[in-house]
């Protein structure tokens, strides 16, 4: 691939979820940065560079930023699975980010925690707590979704097509369980969904100055999960993210 020609960069956690976009790449060559595995190919007619970061904040801001330097990508969209904490949410429902939050970073004191905004070392600046998505990955977002096909999910032994919608991603390196954090998430920041690496691709995006993007399909949406379901859903998650990252890529103008 030629570095000079920009490509969209997606990001993934889990085996499972860059997998499924990869499957998806054809005149597919892989690469290894730093031991990280990258693979490069075309999506539709579009440039694609796809990468598993592994789990967590820091894995995340490691992959991205290898990604950024490596491919010099014009835009970064992280997909994959992640809980639902909005009730309106079902396993297999698509998250679009209009906005990312990290919940756990910031001071714990006797009276409690309080979360605070990161700090860029780049400008000296502090980030927004709430880092936004780029605009024009919104509305490729926002076109997507018209037209995307999404295969039916049976949910209360009832078929239905899986949503799409707009919403926040809260982020934290630690797998949310408790039915009262998730509440507390879903009070403090009006939180859509959960997920370990959004809001840390889209600080390094900020302050690197690369559009990005976060995508999180429903894997589950409590605490009560049944690990056998559990499997299936992220499956499930990870194919729907990777059918609607590729639409999203159709829609890019180059």
């Amino acid at each position: 691939m030629n570095h000079n020609e920009p490509v969209a960069a997606i990001l993934a956690a889990l085996r499972v979820e860059a997998e499924a976009v990869k499957e998806r790449l054809t005149n597919r060559k892989e690469h290894i940065i730093q031991g990280l595995r990258f693979a490069t190919g075309l999506m539709g007619d579009k440039p694609c560079v796809v990468a598993q970061s592994g789990v967590g904040k820091v894995n995340a801001a490691m992959a991205v930023t290898l990604l950024i330097e490596h491919f010099k990508p014009r835009e970064v969209i992280c997909v994959g699975a992640g809980g639902g904490i909005n009730p309106s949410l079902f396993p297999g429902d698509i998250v679009i980010a209009e906005k990312t939050v990290q919940h756990d970073y910031g001071i714990l004191t006797l009276d409690g925690f309080r979360v605070w905004q990161t700090w860029s070392p780049v400008n000296s600046e502090k980030n927004p707590l709430f880092i936004p998505a780029d605009t024009k990955l919104l509305e490729l977002a926002e076109m997507a979704a018209c037209r995307v096909e999404l295969p039916k999910i049976k949910t209360d032994n009832i078929d239905r097509t899986p949503n799409i919608i707009r919403g926040v991603i809260a982020t934290g390196d630690v797998v949310v369980m408790a039915q009262s954090k998730r509440t507390e998430l879903r009070e403090d920041f009006k939180a859509d969904a959960i997920d370990m690496e959004g809001a840390a691709v889209a600080q390094v995006c900020r302050q690197l100055g690369v559009a990005g993007l976060i995508i999180r399909s429903i894997s589950d949406t409590d605490e009560n999960i049944d690990w056998d379901i559990m499997k299936v859903n992220l499956k499930i998650a990870s194919q729907n993210a990777a059918r609607f990252v590729a639409a999203i890529v159709e829609e890019v103008d180059r």
